[in-house]
Formats: structure tokens, C-alpha cells, sequence
């Protein structure tokens, strides 16, 4: 860290590193200086002149977004001077902006909107007729109007500088300038509406919120992401029952203000048409709706009939689902069946990872490493489209730290742009180009390893062993699809494992050996969908099936339970960083329930003694049994996110690379739940053709 200087702001002695912006400066000392243009994080544009300021002297009032803190600096704002000024700044603003508050989706949190009413003018000198231009949309998601636009860059920089996009840039000059996608009238790109978000006017407005609501007719929900492994929070704005934005900008997640199109308007399958809302129960070969008492008492007669005589169970759980569920899950299965035929879709080795890693610690990056690292390899995985925090987490720490970055993939991606080395690899050679690469990377004193599905089995440890050898501080990620992925793993959701990563007291069947097994009696599935692409070999098997919708494998099933989304229940997941975050219950749908009073219903029902089964009780034993669980409660319950410290020994497991299976998912896939989401399928990049990397 730089040395620090004194300066004064408004009388106050302030100490900051050499070199600090004065706006930042005062910022950080709780004293505020009005800007537009500037963002913090992207390049510096001073453009607005909202954040002038004055300074002892210097004749001329100073802009404090490009003027840095220097020993002895005396700086004024709000003298007289300054505020005439700013006063005068929003005057010529309001030239030609409209006044249509009462209408703009920006009313109650638009920055203009504050310092209007903070320093302007009781009247205008300005009387010409207002130049117009008419709203145009961008896309499903994206609406702008120029004539609402101030010109303050924001919406360019976080595309072209937090993204890698580019999608953004200016047409036309003087009162006739206006932001244009690159394409002309549309856009093309990633449909974050990140852009959205950060213009500080009405100028930029969604697809899903437009004329819907006002700030204060809302309730907010501080949740996690239900689509992807990074574990990006997200505030839910529910109104009325309805969910009818996403965005998080306080800044209070792992994700700071971003989130991908996913997180921002993937939210829409929770009012899908086809939710569904009652229990469904095979009668006459047609699933007919029956109550909750009905559905209930047929799985726990058929449960009960099938462990009477010894039957054969398969239980398949989710990656969607909570901690809580899924460890009470495999309680249920192992102590409540007597089955240890239990497991979920594994997209990432996360289980061999951790026996290579015994002995060491501090050897799993956080998210926050990735901002901080000197290095980074990200192996076999197209990042920006699969993992968009990680992406842009290496991109600012590229931006801002100058990190180095090296890729090993088999095609083009967007790392390529600032990557210090990109090498292209046919599946089954990373390793190779990863040694390729060793002279590079044992430059570096920390490097994070990033890897896909393209390592696992004994390839885990040759990777590990690679990195022992490079002499640097290294961490890796064992990257996976869904956003319980981790905790899925972490919570015992395997046949061979339970929770913690310890031995079971007996193995059982994978899932693939339990949809090819023709003996198999009775197969539960919590929030999954195995039948997708895949036949079950038991034609006579009792199937249950817990979702949100009528899958594949709903459809094949005997008894369906209507299920709530991860944004209509409590609990907990765990990110691809082993972070582990709090879910707030936001919107409500009527008819379902969560998994976890579904399974604490069929516990009553079939009179087993599981504990209580509601989500705080439930984590409260897991924090006890589950090695690396016993997270600071504070920070998750404030929106923070609290690493796990999994097993430091070797992991008692038989290496089983052929179950390890990436969905692929693009930005505007997400298994299941993207085929229900009308933005990611109306969006005209879905499912990915049209994607420019």
C-alpha cells in the first residue's frame, strides 16, 4: 500500500494512500461528492462535472473523480462556489431531459432525480423546445430512451471493461449523441443489464420491471441465485406475490452490483404457466391432481410396503436444492429407507480434489482470490459463458492488478482477449498443454486453477502434483454446473460418501446403476430430472418425483409433489467455492411446498424420527456433524458468505470419472429451469448459437 498523506476536506484532517482520488477520498470518510460519470472500478471519464469541487489554490474548480489526494491538499464541497456550479451543471442537463418522473421506471432511485431536488434551480433560463427522440428497444430485456440519456458513459464501460463485450458505443455528436449498440438497433451480447442498473437516470430500463412498480411498493428479498455455481446474491423485488426484478445494488454479495442475464431475468419461471400447484397421483394410468393428505399417504404406503419386505430403493437428489434438504435427505434415505443407493448429477470432481489436497490448507480459492490473485489457469472451460462471476472477477483483477491469465481450452474464448498465454487442447491433452505452460506460470508467487470436467479421475491428482511443483501458493476450483452443485457433494448426496466427505456405513448404487437397474423397486427424485435423456430399465419401479414442473421424469412418475423454487424457501447452499450463502424466502406460490417439509411430512407419515425438519434445526445439526460447517452465523446472515473448511485428509472414495458430466450450460441455459424461463429463451442469443465469445 502507498504511503499515506494528510489532507483537509471541508475542515476535516483526513489520512488516505498516496495517490487516492479525492472523490474516493472523501468517500471513504462518509463525505459525499455528487457524481454521475464516475463508477468506481472503470476508467476514469469526467464527463458530468457534477463532482467538481474547489481547492486551496487552484483557481479553477477541480473535478475530484480525476484529481488525486496529495500531502497538504485543502478541498471545499460545498462552498458557495461549488454548489452555483453544480446547480448550473444540472440546469444544462435538464435542457432537453424530459420531466416525466411520475412515469419513469427510474422514480424514487434516480441520481438525477436526488440532486435536483438537493441543488437545482427553481426555474429553467433555457425556453427552446426540447429535443425528442423515441424510446427504442434493444432487445426483450433492454429498453432505452435518449431523450432521458446524460451521456455519462457508465452503461459503455461496464459492457466494453467488466464484461469484454463491447456491445456499447456513441453515435451522432453535440445534441443529437446517443448510446447505440454496436449492431445498430439491437443488441448483441451477454443481456446482463448491467447496463441497466448503473445508468444513473431512466435512460436504461428493463424488460421485466417497466411500468410495474415503484420502489416503496415493494418488498425485497436478499437471496442467492437459483441458476449457476458462482453463488451470486440477488435482492428479489416482490410485489403483490410477484417477483418483478432482480438485481443486488448494494453490493452486499460475493458478486458486488453484477449479475448475469440468468440472475437478473431468469426469474421468471417461478409465475410459469406450467408450476405446478397440486400433487399429481396416478390413477388409471392418467396423473390426476389429489390433495396433499392423498399424495402423502400413497408414497408413505407404498415407502412403507417396499422396506417391509426388503425392496430395493434409488434416491436421486438435487443440485438446486438446499444444504438442509439434502442433507435431510440423506438422512432419510441411509437411517429412515436403510438404502445407500443415494446420488445426484456430478458435473465437477470435487471429491478426488479434495483427497489430492490432503495434508494442505488454505488450498480452495474463494471467489475473492480471483480478484486478488497474481495468476490464474482456467482449464477446459469456456469461463464468460459458463461461470460469468468467475469471468469477471479475473477480468478486474486483470483491469486493476495487472494479474496474468492462461487458458487451456479446445476453442476460442473470451479470456483469450487478455490472456497472457491461450493454448488450444483436444479433450484428453489439457495436461500436456498444461505443462507446456509450467516455465510461465512458476513466474508467479500465487496462482488460482480453475478446471472443468475435462479433469477428473487421476488426472485431479496429476494436476495437484503439477501445481506442488511449481513452488507458488497455489488454489484451485473444481468447477461445476448448478447452484448446490458444492453442497450437494458437501451434504452426503453420494452412494459411497456421506456428509463430510466420510465413508458410508455401506456403498450403494450410483445413479446411473439405479436407472439401469431392473430389480429396483421404488426410485424418489428430489429436484432432478435423470429421465431427460435416459430410459429407466425398471418398468415396474414406483416413481416419486419431487419438482417444480412436469419433467421428463415427472411424467414417467407414479406420485409428483409440487415443489417451491430456491426462491420460495429458507436455507442454505454452498457455491463452486465452497462459500456458503443464506436463501430468503421472497415470493410465494400457492400450492407447493419445499422439499424439506415434503420429506418431514413423509417422515411423519411413515412414523420415523428424523429430527425436526425445518431449515434453522436442520443446519444447526449440520454446523455440529458436518466437518467445515460450523460457519460464523453472522456473516450469512447478513448477506455475507462464509467459506467451509472440508476435510484436510484423504478421502476414503473409489474414483468414478465416467459419473463426472458437465451440462455445458451456456449464459442463456440452465438445465431444467432455463426451458421454463420466457427471457433466456426470448432473448435472441438463446440457447447460445447466436453468442459472440
Amino acid at each position: 500500500m502507498a504511503d499515506p498523506i494528510t489532507l483537509t476536506i471541508n475542515g476535516r484532517a483526513l489520512q488516505v494512500p498516496a495517490g487516492t482520488l479525492v472523490i474516493e477520498a472523501a468517500k471513504k470518510h462518509g463525505i459525499e461528492i455528487p457524481a454521475f460519470c464516475y463508477y468506481e472500478g472503470f476508467t476514469l471519464q469526467a464527463a458530468c462535472r457534477m463532482c467538481l469541487v474547489e481547492v486551496e489554490k487552484m483557481g479553477k474548480l477541480q473535478p475530484a473523480c480525476t484529481l488525486p489526494a496529495a500531502e497538504g491538499m485543502v478541498v471545499l464541497t460545498e462552498s458557495p462556489k461549488v454548489v452555483d456550479a453544480r446547480k448550473g451543471m444540472l440546469e444544462f442537463l435538464l435542457t432537453n431531459h424530459p420531466l416525466d418522473c411520475p412515469v419513469c421506471d427510474k422514480g424514487g432511485e434516480c441520481e438525477l432525480q436526488d440532486m435536483v431536488f438537493r441543488y437545482g434551480a427553481g426555474e429553467s433560463r433555457f425556453v427552446e423546445i426540447k429535443h425528442h427522440e423515441n424510446e427504442k428497444q434493444w432487445s426483450p430485456a433492454v429498453y432505452y430512451d435518449p431523450a432521458r440519456c446524460i451521456l455519462c458513459y457508465r452503461c459503455v464501460r461496464v459492457c466494453d471493461e467488466g464484461l469484454g463485450v463491447g456491445a456499447l458505443g456513441l453515435t451522432h455528436r453535440g445534441v443529437h449523441a446517443e448510446i447505440t449498440p454496436s449492431h445498430g438497433d439491437h443488441l448483441e451480447c451477454d443481456e446482463c443489464g448491467w447496463c441497466i442498473d448503473v445508468c444513473p437516470v431512466g435512460a436504461l430500463t428493463s424488460g421485466t420491471y417497466r411500468y410495474k412498480s415503484r420502489p416503496w411498493e415493494m418488498n425485497y428479498a436478499g437471496t442467492v441465485c437459483t441458476h449457476c455455481s458462482n453463488g451470486c446474491k440477488t435482492t428479489l423485488s416482490v410485489r403483490n406475490g410477484e417477483v418483478i426484478r432482480a438485481n443486488n445494488r448494494d453490493r452486499s454479495g460475493i458478486n458486488g452490483e453484477f449479475l448475469c442475464v440468468k440472475g437478473r431475468f431468469g426469474f421468471d419461471f417461478v409465475h410459469s404457466e406450467e408450476r405446478l400447484q397440486a400433487p399429481l397421483l396416478r390413477k388409471d394410468g392418467k396423473l390426476e391432481p389429489v390433495s396433499w393428505s392423498e399424495a402423502l399417504a400413497a408414497v408413505a404406503a407404498k415407502f412403507g410396503e417396499v422396506k417391509a419386505r426388503g425392496g430395493k430403493f434409488g434416491v436421486i437428489g438435487s443440485t438446486r436444492t438446499t444444504n438442509e434438504e439434502n442433507y435431510f435427505l440423506q438422512k432419510f434415505a441411509r437411517q429412515g429407507l436403510g438404502t445407500a443407493n443415494i446420488d445426484h448429477h456430478r458435473s465437477g470432481d470435487v471429491v478426488t480434489l479434495l483427497d489430492a489436497l490432503k495434508g494442505k490448507t488454505d488450498a480452495l480459492a474463494t471467489v475473492g482470490d480471483l480478484y486478488t490473485t497474481k495468476a490464474a489457469l482456467v482449464i477446459g472451460s469456456d469461463l464468460s459463458q459458463q461461470h460469468p462471476l468467475l469471468a469477471v472477477q479475473l477480468r478486474a483483477d486483470y483491469r486493476h492488478h495487472q494479474s496474468s491469465t492462461y487458458v487451456v481450452t479446445p476453442g476460442e474464448v473470451r479470456e483469450d482477449q487478455y490472456a497472457a498465454k491461450s493454448v488450444r487442447a483436444k479433450a484428453g491433452e489439457e495436461l500436456a498443454a498444461v505443462e507446456a505452460l509450467r516455465e510461465d506460470l512458476s513466474k508467479h508467487e500465487s496462482l488460482v486453477i480453475l478446471f472443468s470436467d475435462a479433469i477428473k479421475g487421476e488426472a485431479v491428482g496429476k494436476l495437484v502434483a503439477f501445481g506442488d511443483s511449481l513452488g507458488a501458493a497455489v488454489k484451485y476450483v473444481c468447477l461445476q454446473d448448478y447452484s448446490n452443485s458444492r453442497g450437494a457433494m458437501d451434504m452426503g448426496l453420494l452412494p459411497d460418501l456421506g456428509p463430510g466427505y466420510h465413508a458410508a456405513p455401506a456403498a450403494g448404487m450410483s445413479m446411473d446403476q439405479m436407472l439401469a437397474a431392473k430389480d429396483l423397486d421404488v426410485l424418489w427424485v428430489v429436484g432432478a430430472n435423470p429421465l431427460e435423456n435416459t430410459a429407466l430399465a425398471s418398468e415396474s419401479a414406483f416413481v416419486v418425483v419431487q419438482d417444480l414442473f412436469l419433467t421428463e421424469t415427472a411424467g414417467r412418475a407414479d406420485v409428483v409433489l409440487p415443489a417451491a423454487s430456491a426462491y420460495e424457501k429458507t436455507g442454505t447452499v454452498t457455491n463452486v467455492c465452497g462459500e456458503v450463502q443464506r436463501l430468503k424466502q421472497g415470493p410465494k406460490v400457492m400450492g407447493v411446498k419445499s422439499d424439506l417439509e415434503i420429506m418431514g411430512l413423509l417422515a411423519k407419515e411413515l412414523g420415523l424420527s428424523l429430527g425436526i425438519w425445518t431449515a434453522d434445526k436442520v443446519f444447526e445439526e449440520i454446523r455440529k456433524t458436518v466437518h467445515g460447517y460450523n460457519v460464523a452465523l453472522p456473516v450469512i446472515a447478513t448477506g455475507g458468505a462464509a467459506q467451509t473448511t472440508p476435510v484436510n485428509g484423504g478421502v476414503p472414495v473409489t474414483v468414478r470419472p465416467e459419473l463426472i458430466r458437465s451440462a455445458g450450460d451456456t449464459l442463456f441455459t440452465s438445465g431444467t429451469l432455463g426451458r421454463y424461463s420466457k427471457m433466456l429463451q426470448g432473448v435472441m442469443e438463446a440457447p447460445g448459437e447466436l453468442y459472440k465469445r
